[in-house]
C-alpha cells in the first residue's frame, strides 16, 4: 500500500513538471519564447494566432524580395522581427529574429533596455565587430548579437574602421540599439 502511494506522488510530481507553461517572452539559444531554432515559416500563424503577423514582400530596388515577417501584439505594439532564411519560402526556417519588445528578457534578465555592463557582466563575449556607425558585439552562448551606436564610445574611436575594439573600450552604460538572435539551421 505504501508503494502504491509512493508511486502516485512520483507520478504526479513527474506529470506537473512536465506541464510547465513556456514563458512566451523568455529568450534562451534555442528558443524565443514559442519560437524555436526549428520553426518553419508556415507555423507563424498558429503560433501568434493571437497576434498580428505583417508579411510584407516589396521587393528592393535590386529586384530581390525582401522576406522580413513583422509580429505584433494585440495592442498593435511591435514584438519582433524574424527573418527566414529563403525568402517566400513558407517551409523555410528562421535565420535570425530582432527583438523590439522589452518584456522579452534571457534567463540573466537582458533585454533592449539592457546596457553594454549587463551583456559584458553576464555572458562571455565571443567578437566585437567594428562597423560604419555602429559596433556588433556577439555573444555565442545564446546566439546574440547586440548592435551598439559608435556615439555611445569615446569620440576617438568613432570614425576608425581598423581600429580593433575590445569590451574595455566600450563604456558600461553603452545602449543596446539591436538585439538579435541567430539561427544556422539548414533547410
Amino acid at each position: 500500500m505504501y508503494k502504491s502511494y509512493l508511486s502516485l506522488i512520483f507520478l504526479c510530481l513527474f506529470l506537473t513538471n512536465c506541464n510547465k507553461e513556456i514563458n512566451p517572452f523568455q529568450i534562451s539559444k534555442q528558443h524565443i519564447g514559442l519560437l524555436t531554432d526549428s520553426t518553419r515559416v508556415k507555423d507563424l500563424e498558429a503560433i501568434y494566432i493571437q497576434d498580428s503577423l505583417v508579411k510584407d514582400y516589396p521587393e528592393n530596388e535590386f529586384n530581390m524580395p525582401l522576406n522580413d515577417i513583422e509580429i505584433f501584439d494585440n495592442e498593435g505594439h511591435k514584438l519582433l522581427n524574424i527573418s527566414p532564411r529563403k525568402p517566400l519560402d513558407s517551409m523555410s526556417y528562421i535565420q535570425s529574429v530582432q527583438i523590439f519588445d522589452s518584456r522579452f528578457k534571457t534567463d540573466k534578465n537582458l533585454s533592449i533596455l539592457s546596457t553594454f555592463k549587463d551583456i559584458n557582466s553576464n555572458y562571455k563575449i565571443t567578437r566585437i565587430d567594428n562597423l560604419i556607425n555602429t559596433i556588433v558585439v556577439t555573444v555565442n552562448e545564446i546566439n546574440a548579437s547586440f548592435t551598439i551606436d559608435k556615439k555611445e564610445l569615446p569620440a576617438n574611436m568613432r570614425f576608425d574602421r581598423t581600429l580593433k575594439i575590445e569590451a574595455i573600450h566600450i563604456p558600461d552604460n553603452a545602449k543596446i540599439k539591436f538585439f538579435f538572435i541567430n539561427w544556422n539551421k539548414q533547410d
